[in-house]
């Protein structure tokens, strides 16, 4: 409200302004002066009837007997201001001072939202067949996610790539056969951290975590990176640097993704997606090709590429919507697990005595010498139920970034949402609200042994991967990797505060990320041997 009521205030003084310049420089002249503030009544009247509704500007032309609940906004704007680095927070004490957590209206530009901050409307939102499809940023679009999983429109293709990604891409037997090169990677991550409290006696964590995820993820879409000869030494580096620019890209502010500018491109966002577009074409287009001549490759590969190319002719795609789903895989799954990991690991330094009951469980169940496997994974509830609270803290999308599309007209919570309505999940309001989880704020990983809660997305107090039909397919793969790699941190190092404090300060750009990269000290456990 803060901002509508700085801009009436204002537009009431300019006013007064006029009024009283005209009346200096008319000498009195009463005819003019009534006509002025006539015609400034009627404007001002005007401007509030258009602008100052529940929910915003996007809002005005809603006519509904059910009232919409919602901040006013700036005029033309709507909430766009405070959609910065902390929008989930203050879209969370915004739901709340308006008493709107079943759901709230705002607009972001001319793009009327609703957003849920409560797990009822949350599922009717998640679950709702009328909310089957995804907005998408022009940045979006432009880099090929309109053919991929995430952002392909509901319908025969999507549901084509839904099923690949089941039974093929993501399958439990897929996702055991990726486990050597899991274990692969963290062997090298721990001896990467090893040598940083060496040579440089700090350990750099994120660093570290984003190296590990690129090596992984790239090698679980296409297999050893090495084996291509279009790809340069450096085939690795280069693949990272296209991810990097995607994101800068997508994260990046643009306005013409709340407003019909469609013919300008303000920020060159447009130019540079189109570049980056040709070059992914270019470099995955020739690994798709490279792998298609080389047939000895393809049976009995374990990787993503290897089971696009090995469908049945009936299932198979075409090259340009392979190339856009290998993308995705890289783009989606390169982040998200080193900024979890990066949560944890700065967790289990502010609670020493957590991290130190984590790793007797480990101890205990795999012993101080032996290496941990998936199949111990079962076997650590401690483990799992941290992972679960720091999912719960530390949402990778508060707001499920991925936010729904209104198809048609549909009742939520008995309010009407017209087609076209942008819905959003604020999972990050939901798990910090006090009416749902005990003391919401505090770390204790140890509600989770008291309740088995699912992050599936079969609960919705708790989903931080989203739910419904467009659930992340890759949650399995991801959690099965976060598991695995913190077992080995912990049963390996010892982890302590550095000089620098950890700051648990946020960043919301694409994904939720630490504002200040985590850095602290390990001890080499005696049994150990790098």
């Amino acid at each position: 409200m803060k901002p509508t009521l700085t801009f009436l205030w204002l537009l009431i003084t300019t006013l007064v302004y006029h009024v009283l310049r005209s009346i200096f420089l008319t000498t009195f002249y009463w005819p003019l002066i009534i006509n002025t503030l006539f015609i400034s009544t009627l404007l001002t009247i005007s401007l509030i009837n258009y602008w100052l509704v529940p929910g915003g500007f996007a809002w005005r032309n809603y006519k509904q007997s059910t009232k919409l609940i919602g901040p006013m906004g700036w005029p033309i704007l709507g909430t766009l201001p405070q959609m910065g680095s902390s929008a989930h927070t203050k879209l969370a004490s915004l739901a709340t001072s308006f008493k709107a957590k079943r759901l709230m209206a705002l607009s972001l530009g001319a793009t009327p939202v609703v957003i849920s901050s409560h797990p009822e409307t949350a599922r009717e939102i998640l679950f709702g067949s009328s909310f089957s499809d995804r907005p998408i940023k022009d940045s979006a679009g432009l880099l090929m996610f309109e053919r991929a999983i995430g952002f392909a429109p509901s319908g025969t293709y999507w549901r084509k790539l839904r099923r690949i990604a089941a039974f093929n891409m993501f399958s439990p037997r897929r996702i055991l056969g990726l486990e050597s090169l899991r274990q692969r990677v963290a062997d090298e991550m721990m001896l990467k951290v090893f040598k940083d409290m060496e040579e440089k006696g700090v350990v750099e964590v994120r660093g570290i975590l984003q190296e590990g995820s690129l090596s992984n993820i790239l090698e679980s879409v296409f297999g050893s990176i090495s084996n291509y000869n279009c790809l340069s030494l450096g085939g690795s580096e280069e693949l990272g640097n296209m991810v990097k620019e995607g994101y800068e890209l997508i994260a990046k502010f643009n306005l013409e993704d709340y407003f019909d500018f469609k013919f300008l491109d303000f920020y060159g966002v447009k130019r540079k997606c189109h570049k980056l577009a040709a070059k992914v074409t270019s470099v995955v287009g020739q690994i798709v090709e490279e792998r298609k001549r080389s047939k000895e490759l393809v049976i009995g590969d374990n990787d993503f590429l290897s089971t696009l190319l090995s469908l049945p002719k009936e299932e198979r795609l075409g090259d340009s919507d392979m190339v856009a789903i290998l993308w995705e895989m890289i783009f989606r799954g390169t982040d998200t697990v080193a900024i979890l990991l990066e949560w944890t690991m700065a967790r289990m330094v502010l609670h020493q005595d957590i991290q130190m009951k984590a790793r007797q469980e480990i101890d205990i169940c795999v012993g101080q010498n032996s290496h941990v496997r998936d199949s111990d994974i079962p076997n650590l509830p401690y483990l799992q139920a941290i992972v679960k609270e720091v999912l719960r803290l530390h949402p990778p999308g508060p707001l499920l970034s991925w936010a729904r599309l209104a198809v048609h007209d549909v009742h939520v919570d008995k309010t009407l949402v017209p087609a076209g309505t942008t819905a959003m999940v604020n999972m990050w309001a939901i798990s910090h609200d006090s009416s749902i989880w005990e003391d919401p704020l505090t770390f204790n990983p140890e509600r989770f042994l008291k309740e088995d809660v699912s992050v599936m997305g079969s609960d919705l107090r708790l989903a931080p991967f989203g739910a419904g039909r467009r659930v992340c397919p890759g949650r399995a793969l991801g959690l099965a990797t976060v598991h695995l790699w913190l077992a080995q941190l912990l049963h390996n190092f010892v982890w302590l505060p550095a000089q620098v404090p950890v700051d648990l300060s946020e960043s919301l750009k694409l994904s939720l990320e630490m504002k200040n990269p985590l850095k602290c000290s390990v001890v080499l456990r005696k049994s150990m041997t790098m």
